[in-house]
C-alpha cells in the first residue's frame, strides 16, 4: 500500500512539471487595415535640413590649452542632401588679439630661472623676447566635413516652451595654421641660444576632425548650433627642446626641430546662429 502511495505522488508531481513547462514562444505578425495601411510613422514632419543650405557664424574656443587659449572667429556652410546627412565645411581665423595667455605662460614669464641651462629654452634676458611670443599658436583653420544627424526631437522649458532639436556627429579632414619656433642648432640655423632663434615660422598641419553637435531650431528660418570639435596632432606648443636625442629621442639634443613636436587632443567648443535657405523647411507628408 504504501509502494502504491509512492507511484501515485511521483506520478501526480510528473504531471504537474509537464503542465507547468514553457510553452514554445511564437511571434504574430501584426497586418494593419483600414485607414492606418501603409501609413507612414510620423505625419506633417517637418525636414528642417533636407534640401537647404546652412550658413552658421559664430564664435570657438579652444579647451585644456597648456600657454595659449585661442578664441575664433568661425562659420559653417552647409548644404543638406537628405535631413540625415549633410555635407559642408568649417572654417574661423583668429587674430593675435584673440590668442590669450594662459596663467602658465604668465607665471614661466615672470617667475622662471635665466641661466645657462636654460638657455635653449628661454630667452637669456627676460622679456627679450617674451615667453607668450614663442610658444605656439592657432591662427586658422578650414575643415571639409560630413554631417550625419541621426537623433532629432523636443526640448522642453518648463514644460512651457518646446523647440524642435536634433544630435549629429560630423566628420572630415582639418588644415590648421600653425604658428611654432622655428629650427635652430642644425647646420646653417641659428643657435637656440640666441634671441633670434625664439622667432616664429608658419606651417600647415593636417589632422582628422570629429565631434557632435545640437541644433535647436526655434524659428523655421534660424537655428542655435553648438559644437564639440577635436583635431588632434602634434606641435610644438611651448617652443621647447624636449625630444630628439637618446632612446626613443625623448630627450633633449640642444636642437629644436620637428622632433619637438609632441602629440595634443586638441578640442574646442562651438557656438553660433545659423540661417537656413529656402527659408521654410519641407514638411513630410
Amino acid at each position: 500500500m504504501k509502494q502504491a502511495c509512492k507511484l501515485a505522488l511521483a506520478a501526480a508531481a510528473l504531471a504537474t512539471g509537464v503542465c507547468a513547462a514553457p510553452a514554445t514562444a511564437s511571434a504574430q505578425e501584426i497586418q494593419i487595415t483600414g485607414p492606418l495601411a501603409g501609413a507612414p510613422a510620423v505625419r506633417k514632419l517637418r525636414l528642417y535640413r533636407e534640401g537647404r543650405a546652412e550658413l552658421a557664424l559664430g564664435g570657438g574656443f579652444t579647451l585644456l590649452d597648456e600657454y595659449k587659449r585661442t578664441v575664433f572667429i568661425s562659420g559653417r556652410l552647409q548644404y543638406n542632401v537628405f535631413d540625415w546627412l549633410g555635407i559642408g565645411v568649417f572654417g574661423g581665423f583668429s587674430p593675435e588679439a584673440l590668442s590669450l595667455n594662459t596663467d602658465l605662460t604668465d607665471r614661466i614669464e615672470s617667475t622662471a630661472p635665466r641661466n645657462s641651462r636654460t638657455a635653449v629654452n628661454l630667452p637669456a634676458n627676460r622679456g627679450q623676447p617674451a615667453f607668450d611670443q614663442q610658444v605656439g599658436k592657432l591662427g586658422w583653420m578650414a575643415t571639409p566635413q560630413v554631417t550625419f544627424s541621426p537623433f532629432r526631437g523636443k526640448l522642453a522649458l518648463f514644460q512651457k516652451l518646446f523647440v524642435d532639436t536634433d544630435l549629429y556627429l560630423h566628420g572630415g579632414v582639418a588644415f590648421v595654421g600653425v604658428k611654432e619656433r622655428g629650427d635652430c642648432g642644425g647646420g646653417g640655423q641659428p643657435a637656440c641660444n640666441v634671441a633670434a632663434s625664439f622667432q616664429q615660422v608658419d606651417r600647415v598641419a593636417v589632422a582628422p576632425s570629429f565631434g557632435l553637435g545640437l541644433t535647436l531650431y526655434p524659428s523655421n528660418f534660424v537655428s542655435i548650433n553648438l559644437e564639440y570639435r577635436a583635431f588632434p596632432f602634434s606641435w610644438n606648443r611651448g617652443g621647447f627642446d624636449s625630444r630628439g636625442a637618446g632612446p626613443d629621442a625623448s630627450f633633449p639634443d640642444n636642437r629644436i626641430d620637428s622632433e619637438d613636436r609632441t602629440f595634443k587632443f586638441n578640442q574646442m567648443i562651438f557656438v553660433a546662429a545659423g540661417f537656413h535657405l529656402p527659408t521654410a523647411p519641407k514638411v513630410s507628408e
